[in-house]
């Protein structure tokens, strides 16, 4: 059993795994692998403390600087239609935040490359360009995290780092300059992601975040290769399930709900739909000229 598996365990006694994880799925890890020790007592309680809207004042700030082949959506651009797409979820899903509390939302997939972290950092996006309010952008897939490669930003310290104890929570933010998105890297690697998710300081951050956020939209690892995404739907407050048309089948889609136990799913977003069936419903509209 490695170090780290043991640090995490004695920093939160009785947090078990669900089962055995698939052999296959495995933790990105850099040439030189550096794992953070957990910080027991006082230093993961004072990292808690900083949850406090005065911290986000001492957030770095970051440009905007997509990597080009990131796909990220330009909001401003009012006649891009997948951009359309976007505001029409984020108008639904505004629309659910008047009925009921609303304020945390794990985006997740069946299987790998079917859109989550395209739909999870454009929601974001989406949400960030409409409202005052704050938005985080948070990166949990620590099996395989992405987002600080689209943003161009530094993976560490983010959530790995904050949950050890080893940051504060506004150390490991980014703020994006000139808007109120922030952003929450994946961190320093770890051996075992579902266990360091099951840690009290990581159920006590999804009941923190409503007070600093309005938003706050979380990439994580598809559902049928491991069990982090079941794990985070039952701490947030709902979860959208993102398929590719052509590529995800019936089975997938049926057994991802079924893993979920229906539990807080707001709905399914279609991703990869032909350029032809979505202008189609624009066309007239953007071509009129007054």
């Amino acid at each position: 059993m490695s170090r780290v598996h043991d640090a995490l365990r004695r920093a939160e006694q009785g947090a078990l795994l669900n089962g055995e994880e698939p052999a296959e799925v495995r933790a990105e890890t850099p040439r030189t692998p550096e794992f953070l020790p957990v910080n027991r007592g006082a230093p993961a309680a004072s990292a808690r403390l900083s949850l406090d809207p005065e911290a986000l004042r001492d957030v770095e700030t970051v440009p905007f600087n997509p990597a080009p082949e990131s796909h990220l959506l330009d909001l401003n651009t009012s006649h891009e239609t997948p951009a359309e797409e976007f505001r029409t979820l984020r108008t639904r899903l505004n629309h659910l935040q008047t009925l009921q509390p609303l304020h945390t939302v794990v985006v997740t997939s069946p299987s790998p490359a079917e859109g989550k972290t395209f739909s999870s950092v454009n929601l974001a996006l989406a949400q960030a360009h409409l409202t005052e309010s704050s938005v985080l952008l948070g990166d949990f897939d620590l099996r395989r995290p992405i987002v600080h490669n689209l943003l161009q930003i530094d993976r560490s310290p983010g959530l790995s780092d904050y949950i050890t104890g080893a940051c504060t929570f506004a150390q490991a933010l980014r703020k994006v300059q000139g808007t109120n998105l922030y952003l929450l890297p994946a961190g320093t690697p770890v051996k075992n992601p579902l266990e360091l998710l099951n840690m009290r300081q990581a159920k006590q951050l999804f009941e923190d975040l409503p007070r600093l956020f309005n938003w706050a939209i979380f990439d994580t690892p598809p559902l049928l290769f491991s069990a982090d995404a079941n794990l985070l739907s039952t701490m947030a407050d709902g979860t959208i399930l993102v398929v590719k048309i052509g590529t995800t089948t019936f089975d997938n889609v049926t057994r991802a709900i079924q893993s979920l136990c229906e539990n807080n799913v707001l709905g399914i977003v279609a991703n990869g739909a032909r350029a032809s069936e979505l202008y189609s419903k624009y066309t007239y509209y953007y071509s009129k000229t007054e």
